[in-house]
């Protein structure tokens, strides 16, 4: 079946019944594929450029200084 021959038929469902069929295909995409590599409630801890005075120092020596 093509979506060409579905949408007329799912525009004509009470709006209950398209609630659900939305939540049915999101849970088909969802279940089917890793869409997200993070678990729920675990921290993750990613390296920012806060507090990392070293890497600062390089950059200025890195810099031609304009005199």
């Amino acid at each position: 079946m093509k979506l060409a021959d579905l949408i007329p038929a799912a525009r004509q469902l009470p709006e209950s019944e398209k609630i659900e069929l939305v939540r049915l295909l999101a849970s088909d995409l969802y279940d089917g594929r890793n869409i997200s590599p993070f678990e729920p409630f675990k921290t993750y801890f990613l390296p920012t450029p806060y507090d990392t005075f070293g890497a600062g120092a390089i950059l200025m020596q890195a810099v031609p200084t304009a005199d």
